[in-house]
This record gives C-alpha cells, structure tokens and sequence, in this order.
C-alpha cells in the first residue's frame, strides 16, 4: 500500500505568518527520501495554504509523482492541465470549510465531473475523483470516465475518535491522555466503526470490480489507520495534517517513516 504524504499543512503554517518558512518544496524532498511514494497537495481557491508557486517548483524536482487536488472550476482546471501533474484528484470544496467536508457528489453533477475528467484526461493527466464510499458514487465515478477514485474516510474517522478517546486513560488530563491504536477488531467494539468499515469495504470492492485504482484518505491518523491498513484492495492512502502534528514532537523524517511502517503490516 502507497503513501502519499499531503503537505497542505506545512504550508499552513508559512501561511499563518507570510513567512518563507517552512518551505513545503524541503518537505516534499525530505517526504520522498523519508519513503514517501508521492506527494499531496491542494491548490485551494483561496490560496489559504498551497501557493501557485510551490506547485510549478515542487513538480518538476519529485522523484515520486506529485497527485494535485484541485476543485472542479475553469481555473483550477486551467492550472492543471497547464502543470501536468502526474494524477490531479478532483474534490468538493467550500470557501469557509476548515478541511475538505464529504466526498464530490459525482451522480448529482455527472455531467460537469465527466468534462472535467476528459478536460484533464486530454492533456495526459491521470484522474481520480475524491468521493464518499456508496454505490450510486463509485458507480458515477466509473461512468465518468477516471480511472481512480479515492474513498472519503472522515466519516470512519470520526466514529474512531470517539472510540479511542472513550478508550483513554481516565487518570490523566486530556491533552496527556494515552490513546491506544485501534485494530481490525475494533469493529466488535463500536457498531459506528463497523458500519463505516462495511461501507468502505463495499466501496473497495464495488471500485476493483469495475476496475479502478482505489485509494483512500481523510482524517486518518497513526491510532485509527490499522483497520483502513487491513481492506483489501486499497492501494494507496494520503495522510497529511497527523504526519505534520507528528513531526512537531518526533520529527519530519521519523513521523512518514512510522506511517509508512504502519501501512506496511496490512
């Protein structure tokens, strides 16, 4: 299973101050020598993190591939088929959302999704489209023409939370709570996980069986991403915002070398 490291987020933090630093082209190179096998990143409309810049310079000095997230607009199209990333992955996306909320409605805008994906199709770009594991969407997708889609785990993620944090220490303060890493089990444990598991695992299988490449992502993190680990199927996952909070404490190199670990054991 890949790893795709999303460095949106080092980029939020040189964007909280216009600073030049950190510089997410050094995260980028030291993601890839860290055993990244590419690298995320979303060019929002608002510019909030990832510049315009940083995409034309990162591009042409990975030794991995770059996958662009982008929203379905004239501009950002414009911009993706002018950079030519090797995959550009299509998503919703609302101006005042703090992250990228649900996955892209492909069956109620099928048609502007399928222009899209010739649009980026046309200029040689490999096209996968950000979409929440149910049928209706991954079977939009495949008629859309992409040849990937990318399951929205948030809402896994989020029935995960609750279970790890019920499962924390009660004597110690929240912040120093010790948070225990859920595993292919833990579905026994919350009727939520499991529902949303059933739901991704569906998904999975609904994607391969019409051929697609099926990646996964979104809010997954080092203590809920074993049971993601563990579908079959899935062939890459984009992990971004727990890798920075990782490095904080640990370190860039050793935060992507532990998620790597952690994909490896699926």
């Amino acid at each position: 299973m890949e790893l795709g490291v999303n460095i949106d987020h080092v980029a939020t933090l040189r964007e909280q101050r216009h600073t030049t630093y950190p510089d997410p082209i050094e995260a980028a190179l030291r993601a890839e020598e860290a055993g990244a096998d590419l690298i995320t990143l979303h060019l929002r409309e608002d510019r909030r993190h990832i510049q315009d810049a940083d995409v034309n310079v990162i591009l042409p000095m990975l030794r991995t591939r770059m996958n662009l997230e982008c929203a379905i607009t004239p501009e950002m199209l414009a911009i993706a088929c002018s950079v030519r990333p090797h995959d550009v992955c299509l998503v919703p996306e609302k101006r005042e959302e703090l992250t990228t909320e649900g996955g892209l409605d492909v069956a109620g805008h099928f048609e502007l999704v399928r222009q899209a994906v010739a649009q980026l199709q046309d200029a040689g770009i490999r096209v996968s489209l950000f979409i929440d594991p149910e049928a209706e969407q991954v079977d939009a997708a495949f008629r859309s023409g992409a040849t990937v889609i990318e399951l929205h785990t948030g809402a896994y993620a989020e029935a995960a939370e609750k279970l790890i944090m019920a499962s924390a220490s009660e004597a110690t303060p929240a912040p120093y709570k010790v948070l225990t890493a859920l595993t292919s089990d833990s579905a026994t444990q919350s009727p939520a996980i499991g529902f949303e598991l059933a739901r991704l695992r569906s998904a999975v299988a609904q994607g391969v069986g019409h051929g697609l490449r099926v990646n996964a992502g979104h809010g997954l993190h080092y203590n809920n991403v074993g049971p993601i680990v563990a579908l079959p199927g899935i062939a890459e996952l984009n992990i971004g915002h727990a890798i920075v909070a990782r490095a904080v404490f640990d370190g860039w190199e050793k935060a992507i070398r532990d998620m790597k670990a952690l994909l490896r054991k699926g």
